[in-house]
């Protein structure tokens, strides 16, 4: 089988761009990008955005895509230097072995709050069915994410003197403000979104909440929502008159075009879990236009969850996500070909968050008390360079310990192929998302409550869905699964843009100890230096 790969040459990412990898006959796509700084009003503010052209020191980094063997192409201050001003970077990488709905972002300091997303669809091979029929309407990428009037910039600063960002201003849908359904609450002249669809047809819409921190509720007037894949897994076919959406997070939906074709529709990203008056102007909306509509979209906007008195409404929804066991993927073999219920647990990490709290005179997220920030040298470039040391330290605690909280370039020492089970235990008030770059984990269990190893009686160890953004609830946990098979240093961190600059991320250092065995890809011969490892003259 020809292996596929991609080049992507950085110098930028252009808004909404999208990357599709369709056919194992043509196994190499080139992508050039430069990135600069427009100056655009997607809530009526004018502000600077990212767009292609150029930007003083940028990285990028592509959700979800495993980088098989490669952590040096991910994108992460772990494992690269920025691109400075001038400069350019190849990104040469391997989507084999995945297929589904990803994207990337800008992922430095919180220049993705400054747009920089784009779509990347790794589609099946020709010689491996979908589990559906093809739809006949295409493709549809849909963008849903907070948004704030102040450029990244601010928001850093505000974040460095102490204060959290607060309420955000709005929600885009695609890049853009949303449709005026109301006067007296939104102001005239903001550009919205409009989708343009056929009567009958049934499109698959990629929906990826590529927003700051807020969990959105994504939903579509009158219309069903048939979930078909998220972040690379086939799953069980259900329909859903709504779906919540957190931060990172990406699904497909098959939506089939049966309602009155004479009117418009509403499509609706909301705030949940938000309490507050403030929070209503947290919402997206965008048109679904029928060709022969002659009629605006009508009523008030389709209802979110009714769900003040019912916590577990989300959660239950979380739990209905299960793996298509009997669909393939990537490979001709069933995915439920790979059996976690028959694997023995090797390790198990229990990772807390807290709320963010000041350490050393600095507002700092922590997790098991440790905050982490990156050194000058990324870690990855450090290890290949046998007289740079003292960069990290392996002593990331991987269980909660009592200890004052500390700031520290602080690395988990895994061990290469463990199954590992890992639970996220969220201390905080809000619904925080973990990603685990270089892997796939399998979701086996949610709850209210803090986590015992009780708590394994309830794990669903059968169709657990792959991915690699998962939700975990205020005042409760979530458990994955994961086989360490990759090596490299991959990053596990909070999908949240403020918890993440704040320090709630670390680090997993898997080496193959197998001597004569190098499983690793070399450093690329055009890697960038900095830190301790100087820059090349």
């Amino acid at each position: 089988m020809a292996s596929r790969q991609w080049r992507l040459a950085v110098v930028l990412l252009s808004a909404l761009l999208l990357l599709r990898f369709c056919s194992a006959a043509d196994p190499i796509r080139q992508f050039n990008w430069q990135v600069s700084y427009i100056t655009a009003s997607p809530l009526g503010v004018p502000q600077q955005v990212l767009n292609p052209k150029l930007l003083s020191f940028f990285s990028s980094l592509r959700n979800g895509i495993q980088l098989r063997r490669n952590s040096w192409q991910d994108g992460v201050l772990g494992t690269n230097c920025p691109i400075p001003k001038g400069e350019n970077w190849t990104y040469d990488f391997q989507v084999k072995d995945q297929i589904g709905s990803f994207y990337y972002f800008p992922s430095l300091n919180l220049q993705r709050a400054a747009g920089g997303y784009g779509g990347i669809i790794v589609d099946n091979r020709s010689v491996v069915p979908l589990p559906f029929p093809l739809p006949d309407g295409g493709d549809i990428t849909v963008f849903i994410g907070d948004w704030f009037n102040k450029n990244h910039r601010d928001l850093k600063q505000q974040l460095d003197q102490g204060n959290e960002l607060g309420i955000p201003d709005g929600v885009l849908i695609n890049g853009k403000g949303p449709y005026r359904y109301n006067n007296t609450v939104l102001p005239s002249g903001i550009e919205y979104e409009t989708i343009n669809v056929e009567p009958g047809k049934t499109y698959r819409f990629r929906v990826h909440n590529v927003g700051s921190f807020t969990s959105l509720n994504f939903r579509i007037q009158s219309h069903s929502l048939l979930l078909v894949e998220t972040e690379g897994s086939y799953t069980v076919q259900q329909n859903y008159t709504d779906f919540d959406i957190h931060v990172g997070q990406s699904y497909s939906f098959l939506i089939t075009m049966d309602q009155n074709s004479s009117n418009d529709y509403y499509i609706v990203a909301s705030s949940r879990f938000m309490n507050g008056s403030l929070w209503s102007r947290v919402t997206g909306v965008a048109v679904l236009h029928y060709s022969s509509s002659k009629n605006k979209p009508i009523g008030p906007l389709p209802d979110p969850p009714n769900d003040l008195f019912f916590k577990e409404y989300s959660m239950n929804q979380a739990r209905s996500i299960r793996w298509n066991l009997s669909a393939s993927a990537a490979r001709p073999n069933p995915q439920g070909s790979f059996k976690i219920g028959s694997i023995n647990i090797s390790e198990t990490y229990v990772l807390r968050n807290k709320a963010p709290i000041s350490i050393n005179g600095k507002l700092r997220a922590t997790i098991n008390d440790v905050s982490y920030i990156s050194p000058d040298t990324p870690l990855r470039l450090a290890d290949n360079f046998a007289n740079i040391t003292g960069v990290y330290k392996l002593d990331f605690p991987v269980k909660p310990f009592p200890g004052a909280p500390r700031i520290a370039a602080s690395v988990i020492n895994s061990t290469y192929k463990d199954f590992v089970e890992i639970v996220f235990q969220n201390n905080d008030s809000i619904v925080q998302t973990y990603h685990m770059d270089g892997y796939s984990f399998f979701v086996v269990g949610f709850a209210y409550g803090e986590w015992t190893e009780a708590c394994r009686n309830s794990y669903n160890k059968w169709d657990a869905v792959a991915r690699s953004t998962i939700q975990v609830y205020p005042g409760a946990w979530t458990a994955i699964l994961v086989m360490l098979d990759n090596v490299g240093i991959w990053n596990l961190r909070a999908g949240s843009l403020e918890r993440w600059y704040l320090g709630q991320e670390t680090y997993l250092r898997i080496v193959n100890p197998e001597p004569n065995n190098r499983t690793e890809l070399p450093i690329p011969s055009n890697a960038l230096y900095c830190g301790k490892a100087y820059w090349p003259k």
